[in-house]
């Protein structure tokens, strides 16, 4: 599986991301945002989190313009599997490739901490190494987390089975405890939370891994 994380200015979890994602099994290259083009032969793209260009104007709204984000956006159309961490899913709402929005947190604050998530489905390449229902421990960090998406996009989520993952004690205001989304083919994945943060006995947990691995496996088998 080869993986390319993007790195804009102001990432600072793109790393954390490429530390994941070798520790899957993963060739990883990073990718500066002034790139036209991703590397040959990338399976997936990983979108970290951090505080592209400072958060200035909307969080991920400058960072969807860079040039690379067209050659992101057009990987997903084709098909290519992207995930988005925190700021990667502010900046995949920004460029269209994930409907909604992400607005400022309900209690106007900033909130570091790890937080109960309830897997939705395990009908995705990410989330087939967990069973629906399992809750997992993952960090947040994040000041506007707070997911938003009008009724219509809601009830096809819904009913399309692309809620990945729902906070069990929502921290934010996300419409109906929403953290991550997948979707249409399921080969694109939005979430707040930082499973790479939850990767490595270290950090203090590991419930993040599940998910790299399964990607990982999912790809090195196709």
């Amino acid at each position: 599986m080869k993986a390319a994380v993007v790195v804009f200015p102001g990432s600072n979890c793109d790393r954390d991301l490429a530390v994941a994602f070798r520790a899957a099994g993963a060739d990883v290259e990073m990718v500066w945002h002034k790139d036209t083009d991703l590397p040959e032969g990338v399976d997936i793209v990983g979108v970290p989190g951090g505080f592209s260009f400072g958060d200035y104007l909307r969080c991920g709204a400058i960072a969807a313009h860079s040039p690379i984000c067209k050659a992101v956006k057009g990987h997903a159309d084709r098909g290519g599997y992207v995930l988005g961490v925190c700021n990667g899913f502010q900046v995949l709402t920004e460029t269209g490739v994930l409907p909604g929005a992400l607005l400022r947190n309900a209690g106007l604050k900033y909130i570091c901490k790890t937080v109960g998530l309830r897997v939705e489905t395990s009908q995705s390449a990410f989330t087939e190494g967990y069973n629906a229902g399992d809750v997992v421990d993952i960090p947040i960090a994040h000041h506007d987390g707070n997911y938003f998406a009008d009724d219509a996009t809601l009830a096809a989520l819904e009913g399309e089975d692309r809620v990945a993952f729902r906070y069990t004690d929502n921290p934010n205001g996300s419409q109906r405890d929403i953290a991550g989304i997948l979707s249409p083919n399921r080969r694109v994945l939005g979430m707040m939370p930082h499973p790479e943060r939850a990767a490595d006995a270290g950090h203090g947990g590991t419930d993040g891994q599940a998910l790299f691995r399964a990607v990982a496996g999912q790809l090195t088998s196709a």
